[in-house]
């Protein structure tokens, strides 16, 4: 076990574990002694499971032992999207910080009520947008940030794959809140206007393939096209300025980072192409699930804002919202 000595007064509870509860449960045991560590499932099997994985971490399935547990000072929230609002309201009433899987809540107002409540109680509100946490993603930033592709003009992302179909939420709101996160963070603004379409071919009701499209202050614009109606896996977002362009693309077991300097530039009142070889852009290979959780820990020892905290997640949030009222339009 890689014990952080300096998260030993951290203690966590983790809500949910499910399919992405459970990779949360195995990540906190990397990082925390397994006595600080509680998970509660309302599934009693799920407990084989948690001490298979490690035997000290404790287990329940009483909900309310996890409230009136005085110790427990972080819950990560990895239920049905539908619960998260509740759920981390009662959290933070019980005086935890709270990490919740996205998305915050599935209504703006919602979570406008859990930002508040996180300000009004002092209390760390932060949403799993794990990609604000994946190493090529801050390494874009940075790079934004000091001119390295100039001035930003356009980003696309797509996020493609077959399968698998979902019932409760359409294809916008199973893979879209990614990429909105991304977006949000490289642009550094919220857009000032949003369109999206889709379609709806193997459930009535619930698009399969939808395309939002973003405009920005400063002439950026952006598009996300997101389908679970996709011959083959491509997670690929391209983020474009006036001297170079980065592409990342998650899919890929190597070359996940790339920069090509291209472009257009005016000569002598002419437009002109430019071009040449891409480079690889190298970064450290850290896992962005337990970047986010350290984060998170880190947020409450030393009390500092959260890269995605309640404020991002409220934009993403109404993001999605709008998007989705233009969707049924």
């Amino acid at each position: 076990m890689n014990y952080i000595q300096n998260l030993s007064s951290i203690s966590l509870a983790i809500i949910g574990a499910g399919r992405w509860g459970f990779n949360h449960v195995r990540t906190a045991n990397q990082l925390l002694e397994a006595k600080n560590i509680t998970v509660f499932d309302s599934l009693p099997q799920v407990e084989l499971k948690i001490k298979e994985l490690n035997s000290g971490i404790n287990f329940t399935t009483d909900f309310e032992s996890v409230l009136n547990n005085k110790a427990i000072n972080a819950v990560v929230i990895a239920t049905p999207a539908e619960t998260h609002f509740e759920i981390a309201k009662k959290c933070m009433k019980a005086g935890k910080n709270v990490l919740v899987e996205k998305p915050i809540t599935l209504v703006p107002e919602e979570a406008e009520e859990l930002l508040n409540l996180s300000l009004k109680l002092n209390l760390k509100l932060m949403v799993g947008h794990v990609l604000l946490f994946h190493p090529a993603v801050l390494r874009m930033k940075d790079g934004l940030e000091k001119g390295e592709i100039g001035k930003l003009q356009y980003i696309y992302s797509n996020r493609l794959n077959l399968g698998a179909i979902r019932s409760e939420e359409n294809a916008l709101w199973s893979f879209a809140p990614h990429d909105i996160s991304v977006i949000q963070y490289l642009v550094g603004d919220n857009p000032t206007d949003i369109q999206a379409n889709g379609g709806a071919f193997v459930q009535e009701g619930i698009e399969d393939s939808t395309m939002t499209f973003l405009s920005y202050p400063n002439n950026i614009k952006a598009h996300i096209f997101v389908s679970w109606l996709h011959p083959f896996k491509e997670q690929r977002m391209v983020v474009i300025g006036d001297k170079g362009m980065y592409v990342f693309e998650d899919s890929l077991k190597e070359e996940k980072l790339k920069f090509y300097p291209k472009g257009f530039k005016e000569v002598d009142g002419v437009i002109e192409k430019f071009e040449a070889d891409y480079q690889v852009i190298e970064f450290e290979n850290k896992m962005p699930l337990a970047e986010e959780q350290k984060h998170f820990y880190e947020s409450i020892l030393n009390n500092t804002t959260p890269r995605t905290d309640g404020k991002h997640a409220l934009e993403v949030l109404e993001i999605l919202d709008k998007a989705t009222k233009k969707l049924k339009e």
